[in-house]
């Protein structure tokens, strides 16, 4: 086979020889399905330079979902980011220390393997404790911060997730924990559940926004 009879020529060949018709010409015409992606831009999802394929397509989704998240936030005072709903509501300030929580606690999860309980009553977590547990202890102790003051947690923790998933490998990422409370769950799953978190917390965001008057 000639170097010139590439992958395309191979399927619109095969296509043509078992379809039998010559119909087929708009198939050949489309994009190739599968190629291989490492960009710069943040809409191209898709393997990251430093990761290995599957984790850098996860760091993409997460990234993406990151900035989503911050655009709904930008310029925020410090009372919008204390902004109560109603006396159970938590801030927007809340919810992003929150979030900055939540990469703490899987960090601790799948990357120094501690369990739950563990991380709770670990030094390393107890910044994070009012973050994660919100409520009555989130509205008394979260308040009073600029919005740098979120962010910069925000990007601190979420440098420590990216430079441990640069020292993983797919492998690990597929790795399945058959004792975790959800039932068997792999570390992509984890991870996974880390960005569609953020993505619930940014449409409380949003909500909250808009009631801001």
């Amino acid at each position: 086979m000639s170097s010139s009879f590439n992958r395309r020529d191979f399927i619109n060949s095969a296509a043509c020889s078992v379809l039998g018709f010559s119909g087929i010409t708009a198939f050949a015409s489309a994009p190739q399905l599968i190629q291989p992606v490492n960009s710069d831009n943040i809409n191209v999802l898709g393997p990251r330079e430093g990761f290995t394929p599957h984790i850098g397509s996860l760091v993409s989704m997460m990234n993406w979902m990151r900035a989503t998240m911050l655009r709904s936030v930008e310029g925020m005072g410090t009372e919008e980011l204390d902004f109560l709903l109603d006396e159970n509501a938590n801030s927007i300030g809340g919810m992003l220390l929150h979030l900055a929580a939540t990469d703490k606690l899987y960090q601790l999860l799948t990357f120094k393997n501690l369990a739950p309980q563990e991380i709770m009553d670990s030094s390393e977590f107890e910044p994070f404790q009012a973050g994660m547990e919100l409520g009555d202890r989130g509205r008394k102790e979260i308040k009073g911060n600029n919005l740098n003051y979120y962010l910069d947690i925000l990007e601190d923790t979420r440098n420590e997730t990216l430079q441990e998933l640069s020292n993983r490998d797919d492998d690990w990422l597929m790795m399945t924990d058959e004792d975790f409370p959800w039932g068997p769950t792999n570390n992509y799953c984890k991870w996974f559940h880390v960005c569609e978190h953020e993505s619930n917390h940014n449409g409380q965001i949003k909500l909250i926004k808009s009631r801001i008057s």
